[in-house]
Formats: structure tokens, C-alpha cells, sequence
């Protein structure tokens, strides 16, 4: 069996979920489990974030999967309903729907449904990505709450600079004039305005990649904001070439020695969800030691200098990112984000979870 896995820590996101809860201990909080757990696993991830208030994902198969596993907590859709065939199972199953269209009113609108269902309005305060702008909402919000199908009303914006310079008082201020006179609840802080901003801790917070113990903050790492990395993507050594000065590795001959060079070929590629785009230099650890890829990614494989690491053979382990190689460095040498990391790990890649 190929020996590449994926090993997720359920104390781990435990942690996490403790470390979120304490910046907003007023808030309730919202786990967002979406895109499969952010590659590690919806049930896997609901397991370790079993204490959350609540959970966010994606689609209707997603809330219906945590809600056969046997979760009572609210779950929220969070690009809502996409068609009015869904909301029948909606309402059977009491999941929350964000509402951000007026065509989703319509659909709330005509449908006869057994028991009202928990909306969250969504406000656009300047993503503009999804929600009502600002000279729709109290058109929609009325709409909603004269809407037979509709039971409790959450007041909900997303922040597009939370984790930047500029911040997040433009977008707040539009949010706090539009519902100052409302008397609804809110949701307004993702992970960064949970980290960086408490003025926006409401009655929910929105806690997505800090609990799978990444930064999303540039300037603070994981282990500043004391998070604990959760996934931990190992494989192992299958093959060993020695390079002697002037030969090359890997496809476009990347990387040329420029003296004796000892090469671990690593099962492992982009089609298992490490970044092609990984340049030389990149870290990774070889027997638990820090040392560097090698040459361009393969489908299949990598490859990582072993020159100093004279015990490292063929079987000899390799972590790509994990406990010894936080994921938010491996992103930045490749020019991405730990989310697109995280979610990319490919189906073929086995997880495992842990205590």
C-alpha cells in the first residue's frame, strides 16, 4: 500500500475550538466545517468540534450527513438553498439557511413547509460576493418577516479585509447603521475579526481555518496565536539517487547540483495535493529533520535533499506538513494560503483521526 496518509488530531481541533471559544466567551460559536472539513473529513472535523454551538458547511448533503451522525446543534447553510425542492428536508431536519437573494425570498415565499425555518439575512457591507446591498435590506428583511416559513432571523455580513490593513470599520459601520432599530441577533466575526477585532464578537462568531491550527493572520503564526496544526500529511522515502556536480532532478531539470548531492524521492505529488508550484527551498522534514524539496513537483512524487541526513533510506518517513512543518510555511513558499493546502488533499490520500 502507497505510503502516503493524512492524520488528523481530534484534541487537536479540541484545542482550537477552546482557544476560539475564549476570545468571545459571550458569543455562541459557529464551527465552519465546509469543503469536507477543509479536506479533513466533515465527520472527522465534527468529531473533534463536537463542543461548537453550531456548524456551517456548503450544501444540503452536508448538513443531512452531520444530522444522520447524529448532531443536534444549528447548522447553517451558508450559500443557503439553491433550488425550492430543497426546502421540504430544510425544514424536516431544522437547518438554518442563509438568505442573501431576493429569488430565495420568492422560493420562501410560495412553498407550504411544516415548520418555519431559521434564516440568516445576509447584509452586503462590501465583499460583494453574496447578500442584499444596503438599500435592499430593509425591503428584504420585511419580506422575510412577514414570510409564514420564516422562524428566527439572524443579521449576518462577511468581512473581505479582516485579516488586513484595512480592517474591517467600513464594512462594520454600514452593518451598525442598517441595524440599529433591529433587534435581531448577529453574526459578523470570521476568524481574523475573532482574533483581531472583539467589537464584532455578537451573538455568533464564525470560527473557520484557525481551528484546523493555521494563522490567518500574515503576521502572527499558528503557534503565536497558540493553536495546534491538526492535519499532519506524511509519506515515506521510495527511492534514493545520488547526484553527482552538474546533474539535474525531476521534470525541467529545476534544480541542478552544484556539488555531490544525496535525493530522497518521495512518494508524493499534486495528485495527492502538495502544490506543484512548491519551488526548491521549500520545507519539509525527512527522519524529523528539517530540510528542503528539491527540483519540480511531480504527480507522484518529490523530491527532498537528504545529503546531510545520512540515516535517511528508502521507508524512512517524511512529513510535508504538520508537526514539525507548519502549513502555513509550506503556503507561503509556494504563493498560496493554507486553506488551498488543506482542501486540496486528494481523495486518494487516506485520513486517519486520532484522540
Amino acid at each position: 500500500m502507497r505510503p502516503i496518509q493524512a492524520t488528523i488530531s481530534l484534541s487537536a481541533l479540541a484545542h482550537n475550538l477552546a482557544v476560539a471559544k475564549s476570545l468571545a466567551p459571550k458569543s455562541k460559536l459557529m464551527a465552519v466545517v465546509k469543503a469536507n472539513g477543509y479536506g479533513h473529513g466533515l465527520l472527522n472535523s465534527a468529531k473533534g468540534l463536537k463542543a461548537a454551538d453550531g456548524f456551517a458547511i456548503l450544501g444540503l448533503d452536508e448538513a443531512l450527513a452531520l444530522r444522520v451522525a447524529g448532531y443536534k446543534q444549528t447548522i447553517l447553510m451558508l450559500e443557503g438553498f439553491f433550488s425550492e425542492d430543497e426546502l421540504p428536508s430544510i425544514s424536516e431536519h431544522a437547518i438554518s439557511i442563509v438568505v442573501h437573494s431576493f429569488k430565495q425570498v420568492e422560493m420562501l415565499e410560495r412553498v407550504t413547509l411544516a415548520v418555519p425555518v431559521a434564516i440568516h439575512l445576509k447584509i452586503n457591507t462590501g465583499m460583494n460576493r453574496l447578500g442584499f446591498k444596503p438599500h435592499d435590506f430593509e425591503s428584504a428583511l420585511a419580506r422575510l418577516k412577514g414570510c409564514k416559513n420564516v422562524a428566527e432571523i439572524t443579521l449576518m455580513e462577511h468581512f473581505a479585509n479582516a485579516d488586513g490593513s484595512l480592517g474591517i470599520a467600513k464594512p462594520f459601520a454600514v452593518f451598525k447603521q442598517l441595524t440599529e432599530t433591529n433587534h435581531h441577533p448577529s453574526s459578523q466575526a470570521n476568524s481574523a475579526a475573532l482574533l483581531r477585532f472583539p467589537e464584532v464578537h455578537s451573538e455568533w462568531v464564525r470560527a473557520g481555518i484557525m481551528l484546523y491550527g493555521t494563522s490567518p493572520i500574515a503576521e502572527q503564526s499558528a503557534a503565536e496565536l497558540h493553536l495546534k496544526p491538526v492535519m499532519q500529511f506524511t509519506s515515506e522515502i521510495i527511492a534514493v539517487q545520488t547526484l553527482e556536480a552538474g546533474e539535474s532532478v525531476g521534470y525541467g531539470h529545476l534544480f541542478t547540483a552544484t556539488k555531490k548531492t544525496r535525493i530522497g524521492i518521495v512518494a508524493c505529488g499534486y495528485a495527492d495535493g502538495y502544490p506543484r508550484h512548491a519551488p526548491n527551498g521549500t520545507p519539509i522534514a525527512v527522519a524529523g529533520r528539517l530540510t528542503q524539496i528539491l527540483g519540480r513537483v511531480s504527480m507522484d512524487m518529490l523530491f527532498v535533499d537528504i545529503s546531510t541526513i545520512t540515516e535517511a533510506d528508502i521507508g524512512t518517513a517524511v512529513e510535508m506538513w504538520g508537526k514539525q512543518v507548519s502549513v502555513d510555511e509550506v503556503a507561503k513558499a509556494a504563493g498560496t494560503i493554507s486553506y488551498e493546502l488543506l482542501c486540496a488533499i486528494a481523495p486518494r490520500v487516506k485520513l486517519l483521526a486520532e484522540a
